[in-house]
């Protein structure tokens, strides 16, 4: 028999628990043994719960128990999650994590500390979709080239309602009262959520140590319908990605609401669903599509983790059994990236305002690819995309354009995936 203690009894504890119980016969076939929770920790013993099992508020009870083979982490946050289970490695206990916040900041060191103990994070990236696995095991044979992917329900359900004309905010607050998004949604919103989950997948392909404030991160707040106009115009379709690429020995990583062409296949992924396309070199495309989050669709991942575990499985962590020293690669800084650019600049309606913009983008080596002029009552919009260019460029001349004396709104821009 495998024994589990659970760290965090909420909604996806609960139902580990109850799809372990309600699978277990299928559950000892695949694993060739019987699995079974035998405790949980949890902070408040007076909370009702749709459990029966023995519970406890004191981890050390679960981490340093000589009966518990396998400690699942499912509490969240990062600091106090990170003393859970590096006191769980240090006792010797397989660790299963859906933890995306505590390894986007402790994945390294956690994997020092796991050494050969068996150290399972499926349900940390997007949900109920093996990607943790294809990567690190399905695609072990290729040079990882791109990962693109759509790994917030919550911005890809906002995004998608838009597109029907609604307004961000009325979308967000029905997000909310769906259960999508939190009663603070920066985490989602501001693309911090998909941060955490890029530099995962990111260190599996790359081996790249990243923290979230190393990399670029931009929400969709600043996403209008006006910008939905403009996609749809151009054969466009907005979603906020998650993007790692491989450019000789460096990695972009970045996540920022995004334009990509309609024929794209991760272009038609709407709703609360998650998508992740990964490039190999030898493979070529391949995409992952399912639900990125919800009780079951978590504890599925959560309870293949404690399956391979429980067949004996020592997978390396990270996907490396040895130093990859000859693919030693490093953080493309951000002012360096190269991408095409959507702007939308709200103007006074007077001659010679698009002649000065024009000149000040082509001054910083900007070229236009298309344009659109949307009169409003007194102003206009101006909607330029442009060819290639650096970060550092398009910041540059963004600044200089924001202090003219026609510019009425702060300048809204987009970088566009082809």
């Amino acid at each position: 028999m495998v024994k589990i203690g659970i760290v965090g009894i909420g909604t996806v504890g609960q139902a580990v628990i109850k799809n372990l119980e309600k699978n277990k016969e299928l559950i000892k076939a695949r694993s060739g043994k019987e699995i079974k929770v035998i405790k949980g920790v949890v902070r408040n013993l007076n909370k009702k719960r749709d459990i029966n099992i023995p519970l406890t508020t004191d981890y050390k009870e679960v981490t340093r128990d000589p009966e518990i083979d396998i400690v699942v982490e499912l509490m969240g946050g990062v600091e106090s999650a990170y003393e859970v289970v590096k006191d769980a490695l240090l006792n010797k206990k397989a660790v299963v994590t859906a933890n995306k916040a505590l390894l986007a900041y402790h994945r390294f060191e956690l994997q020092k500390l796991a050494d050969t103990t068996p150290f399972e994070y499926e349900a940390s990236v997007a949900g109920g979709i093996p990607i943790i696995k294809a990567l690190r095991d399905g695609l072990s044979a290729n040079h990882i080239e791109e990962i693109k992917g759509i790994i917030n329900g919550t911005c890809n359900y906002i995004l998608t309602e838009m597109k029907k004309g609604r307004d961000y905010k009325e979308v967000l607050k029905e997000a909310q009262e769906l259960g999508y998004a939190e009663a603070d949604p920066t985490f989602d919103v501001g693309g911090y959520d998909a941060a955490h989950k890029l530099l995962i997948l990111a260190s599996i392909a790359y081996n790249i140590d990243a923290k979230p404030e190393d990399i670029l991160i931009e929400g969709i707040e600043n996403v209008n319908l006006t910008d939905i106009e403009f996609a749809k115009e151009f054969g466009y379709e907005i979603k906020l990605l998650g993007i790692a690429k491989k450019i000789s020995n460096e990695i972009e990583l970045r996540v920022h609401p995004t334009l990509i062409k309609k024929e794209e296949m991760i272009s038609k992924v709407d709703g609360v669903m998650n998508a992740v396309s990964v490039i190999g070199d030898v493979v070529g495309e391949t995409m992952y599509y399912g639900p990125g989050a919800g009780g079951d669709a978590t504890a599925s991942a959560v309870i293949s983790d404690i399956i391979e575990i429980a067949r004996g499985n020592k997978n390396p962590m990270l996907g490396y059994k040895i130093p990859l020293e000859i693919e030693k690669v490093k953080l493309k800084p951000i002012e360096e990236i190269i991408s095409k650019y959507y702007l939308r600049i709200s103007v006074n309606d007077e001659i010679g305002v698009l002649e000065k913009i024009a000149h000040i983008l082509a001054k910083h080596n900007i070229s236009i690819e298309s344009f659109l002029q949307k009169p409003r009552n007194g102003y206009v919009k101006l909607l330029f995309a442009t060819h290639k260019c650096k970060e550092k460029e398009i910041k540059k001349a963004i600044n200089e354009i924001s202090n003219l004396n026609f510019v009425l709104k702060p300048i809204n821009y987009i970088r566009i995936e082809e």
